[in-house]
């Protein structure tokens, strides 16, 4: 990508997508197309051909996706497949219509098998059932990763996917049902703390391991994909270490400072037992995650304290 090129990012209010704004700005990037959703429904069709007949933008990351934790995913099965579906449709299609140079989907690690070997290679895609309470949002995925490969193989388009790990970091999602566990877990832990609470109940058994990649990690990953990679398999973003729940709530307890108890409602789901990416592929390729864990997790927890309790 030239310093001038004209960069579409879609979702840059998102987690994701405002890491990749950053990320682009930082590094000179003087010419990137953004729409809030007020501005641009993706779910439309006319409209986003209509937006893409005008800006022809050269690259496209596609970050925009409805997203949310296991209990939005399995509450809103149908506004989660319905409407992932509709916006990865009409920005890949628009992309091929109008002639992008190239396009980044970006998909989530729930798109392989629930009870798929570890670490997670990228061949295991569809190798077996999916995990039932996010099915609808990994179906979209897939249905993501499946057109960017056949607009690749039809119309010879340089489309690629990108499957980052569980995500967190700047602006995250802290809401009290939808959010993920990490920001759900640093919530919950500094509200148990700033009320003196006795103990934090964490769902689920503690022993799912799971890995977290830092939001400026992924950004510096998509960029270094966008210009270093264009083959049509997808690559796995992440870093390769995972923890267990239990182990993250201690962690987050010591970063936050909570002197209470972690407990576990082990009538509440689980999810997957395990998803750890394999991320060979992309250390071949030559980029490798900077911002371990503890590190992230403060940056995390201070930006929720100044910018998330700020504005509730």
């Amino acid at each position: 990508m030239e310093l001038n090129s004209k960069i579409y990012i879609a979702g840059h209010r998102g987690m994701v997508g405002s890491a990749i704004n950053r990320n682009l700005v930082k590094k000179g990037y003087s010419n990137i197309i953004t729409r809030t959703s007020a501005e641009l429904d993706l779910r439309n069709q006319a409209l986003v051909n209509d937006f893409f007949a005008v800006e022809k933008p050269d690259y496209v990351f596609l970050a925009a996706a409805k997203v949310g934790g296991i209990v939005a995913n399995n509450t809103f099965r149908a506004d989660f497949i319905y409407e992932n579906l509709m916006i990865q449709s009409n920005i890949v299609h628009a992309a091929y219509i109008n002639k992008v140079t190239k396009l980044m989907f970006l998909g989530s690690s729930c798109i392989y098998p629930k009870l798929a070997p570890q670490p997670l290679k990228e061949d295991y895609l569809l190798t077996g059932p999916l995990e039932y309470t996010n099915e609808p949002y990994a179906v979209a995925k897939i249905a993501g990763i499946k057109l960017c490969e056949a607009y690749r193989q039809q119309y010879n388009c340089n489309f690629i996917s990108v499957m980052p790990t569980n995500m967190y970091g700047y602006g995250d999602n802290y809401h009290p049902n939808n959010s993920h566990v990490l920001p759900g877990l640093i919530r919950k832990v500094h509200e148990a703390k700033e009320s003196n609470a006795p103990e934090v109940i964490v769902w689920g058994t503690g022993t799912p391991k799971r890995e977290f990649l830092f939001a400026d990690d992924l950004a510096e990953a998509c960029y270094f994909l966008m210009n270093n990679y264009e083959e049509e398999q997808l690559v796995n973003v992440g870093t390769g270490v995972d923890l267990s729940i239990k182990e993250l709530a201690e962690l987050i307890k010591d970063i936050v400072g909570y002197k209470g108890n972690i407990a576990f409602d082990t009538s509440k789901p689980d999810g997957t037992p395990r998803k750890l990416m394999d991320v060979t592929k992309l250390h071949n390729l030559g980029w490798k995650h900077t911002v371990e864990l503890r590190e992230g997790i403060q940056l995390a927890y201070q930006d929720f304290k100044e910018n998330h309790l700020a504005k509730n």
